[in-house]
């Protein structure tokens, strides 16, 4: 991935406001999944004239213009992340909420065998496995 979430949607024709860059920049240096609130919070602090509502209808029309993908890990809130990163697969600690991203190649190696077992050509697929840690005594 070369391009930027703002070179994207400018590619995609979308009108890039200030506040608009100021969220794809956002999202563009989150290294986690924050979901509205957060970068609502990240946005307003580097510019305070950014409303939720604004934040609201910009992540809205970056996830139907297929450049952020919308994420849902169980607990009520919509996350999200960049559509063109790299594959990888999420664990969800239900403690903490916290998100750990993966990528296993026997994972992948298996899922294409169990499409292939069906009858199938795998094309994609999202891996979420949900845990708790395990105690150390």
């Amino acid at each position: 991935m070369t391009d930027t979430i703002e070179e994207r949607c400018e590619a995609k024709g979308l009108r890039m406001t200030d506040q608009r860059r100021v969220i794809a920049q956002v999202l563009e240096t989150s290294a986690d999944h924050p979901d509205v609130e957060e970068l609502y919070a990240r946005a307003s602090g580097r510019d305070p004239r950014i409303s939720i509502a604004t934040v609201y209808r910009t992540v809205k029309l970056f996830e139907e213009s297929g450049i952020i993908e919308r994420l849902e890990f169980g607990d009520g809130r919509a996350r999200y992340e960049d559509a063109e990163r790299d594959h990888h697969d999420h664990l969800i600690d239900m403690n903490s909420g916290e998100v750990i991203e993966f990528v296993d190649p026997e994972i992948e190696a298996l899922q294409e065998k169990i499409a292939e077992k069906l009858g199938y050509r795998l094309k994609g697929h999202k891996l979420e496995l949900y845990g708790v840690p395990i105690k150390k005594r």
